[in-house]
């Protein structure tokens, strides 16, 4: 199983929000291509990259960054959400050096959009769900749809998504422990890969997820507890490597 470190751009720096809301954010460093690189020595085998601004805009805002960080480490998969709107995105973040693109809203609100994609850049789409008492959240988490995220993420597995990313935004950026219970349900109604997000705080999390892993839960991303020094990353993923054996 992997760990994924996670990078969120606002206005060119790192930094991490709790629970979404954009005002109640931390700054962690004016430099997040060198934050990627410090997690890459550490052992990353994936890093996920949210332009935060991007997702407020509906546009690419912190493209520069994340290219920068692609080009740095060729060999790592880049995954990237916020603001990815159209098909002419993708492709420039794909044209960046980015493996995989993150759609969120608009997988919802248009989820012909998704179809489409997946027919276009086989491979290379996941779509992220966030959710809320089984509800998926829109709209940066301000809004809760009444769609269940089961039947989402059934519905995104037969357009042919390569993986879900499923965030309980009630934990996110709490540090108060990932919902094991509600990845799990997840991850057994679907055949396509789940990763979860949204509550990690230290290495009992992921020794959690690993042992339940094998319903299809492929990698964990995480943010504030590696910034903040609850979770040692290099330590994480030498647990999760030798759990996953």
């Amino acid at each position: 199983m992997l760990v994924i470190p996670a990078i969120d751009l606002k206005e060119g720096r790192c930094v991490r929000l709790r629970q979404g809301r954009m005002e109640d954010n931390t700054v962690y460093s004016e430099d997040p291509v060198a934050v990627a690189a410090r997690w890459v020595e550490q052992g990353a085998r994936r890093i996920h990259i949210v332009d935060l601004d991007g997702a407020m805009a509906g546009k690419r805002i912190n493209h520069a960054i994340v290219e920068r960080i692609a080009h740095a480490h060729p060999d790592i998969p880049v995954q990237v959400g916020g603001g990815i709107r159209d098909e002419d995105t993708v492709q420039a973040y794909l044209d960046a050096g980015v493996q995989y693109v993150i759609i969120g809203t608009k997988a919802i609100n248009a989820p012909h959009f998704i179809a489409d994609l997946c027919v276009e850049f086989p491979g290379h789409i996941i779509v992220g769900l966030d959710a809320k008492n089984g509800k998926v959240a829109i709209d940066g988490w301000s809004k809760l749809s009444s769609h269940d995220v089961i039947d989402m993420a059934r519905h995104f597995e037969n357009d042919g998504v390569d993986a879900i990313i499923y965030t309980d935004i009630g934990r996110d950026g709490m540090l108060s422990g990932v919902n094991i219970e509600s990845t799990v349900a997840l991850a057994q109604a679907i055949h396509i890969p789940v990763i979860a997000s949204g509550g990690i705080k230290s290495v009992d999390d992921v020794r959690q997820l690993c042992a339940v892993a094998h319903h299809g839960i492929v990698g964990a991303i995480t943010g504030r507890a590696i910034y903040e020094g609850t979770l040692d990353f290099a330590q994480a993923q030498q647990l999760a490597d030798k759990l996953s054996k």
